[in-house]
């Protein structure tokens, strides 16, 4: 690979919060790799399998979910950092570990939270995805977390942007590793950013599309949809319907990745460190504008017409009253957690009531709902819409 001059170099990272010895290391791996190994082995990683992406708990098998997800938003960002010299692996670590930090039933659930936590700090799942690396996952003897490069670590936690007023988990993570949070992360992030923008524009039209919340004619009411749809007609005449619509859905992924890469190529042209991407005080690495304004249409019409449908409303409705009832049992009585939590638990909020909170934010879509059931006695009713 030739790597830029503008991108993250394995060998001039600023090292973990915990420093390692590498002898003995496992593998002839770079430090960016040991990060996306560490997140694939992880146990956070494996739960997003059961963790809503926009449908919630679907009983078809042919939906995605948080991993698959992450799954395919890793596989564009290394097609774009591969087309700009970055670091592949950093791109996809970061990929990988974008969502980590979501909880059971996706926003729903991620509401839920935000609702119980009010007076004891709030729940962001952004904040969370590094309080998981950083201090909840700690499969290793001698320290907490994953003890993952600081790089990966700054990126996870500004790959949206800079951030200027960080709240309890993410303050408290950056004065013990200080990450930099009011500068732009590297372009490794950023294109782990537009990756994730444009794996959901895309992948969740061929889920609604699917589940039958989206129509053909819908989707036509965009301009720019309307065309490619044209010119798929044109080239794949006679074909089934339902391979046309994905082949529909393929070239508009291509059509944004082309132009996240030569709108990016153009900001680069007198950029040659690390260093000056993180002081460019903008965005480097993204949509050209006028494909941004584009992008933004497209985001209006899947919130008008698939993530505030009538049926996705209501069961995501259902689901947060799982969360909170979660939230409200485990807070009035303890001894319904796992003996490990109970251990961990300290006796007073606001610690006590972000230490509930972690556990329920690591659960999965199933698992909750069964903890639901257990409790209450009870199995919660339509949680699914699909």
């Amino acid at each position: 690979m030739n790597r830029a001059p503008y991108a993250a170099d394995p060998l001039q990272t600023r090292g973990r919060e915990f420093p390692q010895e590498r002898a003995g290391a496992r593998g002839p791996r770079s430090e960016f790799q040991r990060d996306r190994d560490r997140i694939i082995h992880s146990m956070s990683f494996r739960r997003l399998r059961s963790k809503t992406q926009v449908f919630i708990a679907p009983e078809g098998d042919h939906y995605r979910t948080r991993m698959t997800h992450s799954l395919e938003v890793a596989q564009i960002g290394r097609v774009i950092a591969r087309a700009l010299g970055l670091d592949e692996d950093l791109t996809e670590a970061l990929c990988l570990a974008h969502d980590l930090g979501h909880p059971p039933f996706g926003h729903a659930g991620e509401d839920a939270l935000c609702d119980a936590m009010q007076r004891h700090g709030g729940f962001d799942h952004n904040a969370q995805a590094l309080r998981t690396v950083m201090r909840l996952e700690s499969p290793y003897p001698g320290h907490e977390g994953l003890n993952l490069t600081w790089d990966l670590l700054e990126g996870l936690a500004k790959h949206n942007g800079p951030v200027g007023g960080p709240n309890w988990a993410l303050a408290e993570l950056d004065e013990a590793f200080p990450l930099e949070l009011t500068s732009w992360p590297s372009l490794e992030a950023q294109v782990a950013a537009v990756a994730d923008d444009i794996a959901y524009d895309n992948h969740d039209i061929d889920d609604g599309l699917r589940a039958g919340f989206l129509s053909l004619d819908d989707l036509l009411e965009l301009d720019f949809l309307a065309d490619q749809w044209r010119e798929v007609e044109r080239q794949h005449a006679g074909e089934p319907r339902d391979r046309q619509l994905r082949e529909l859905v393929r070239n508009q992924i291509g059509l944004m990745v082309n132009d996240v890469i030569t709108h990016t190529r153009e900001q680069l042209r007198d950029v040659g460190s690390v260093g000056e991407v993180r002081g460019a005080g903008r965005q480097l690495g993204g949509f050209s504008p006028g494909f941004a304004a584009e992008e933004r249409k497209l985001k209006r019409f899947m919130y008008d017409r698939l993530y505030y449908h009538q049926e996705q409303v209501a069961t995501a409705e259902r689901a947060r009253d799982v969360v909170a009832r979660l939230f409200a049992a485990y807070s009035q009585d303890a001894k319904l957690m796992p003996e490990e939590w109970q251990a961990r638990l300290p006796e007073h909020n606001p610690q006590r009531a972000r230490v509930i909170a972690d556990f329920i934010a690591g659960m999965s879509d199933r698992f909750a709902i069964e903890r639901c059931a257990a409790i209450y006695g009870e199995r919660p009713r339509g949680l699914t819409n699909v």
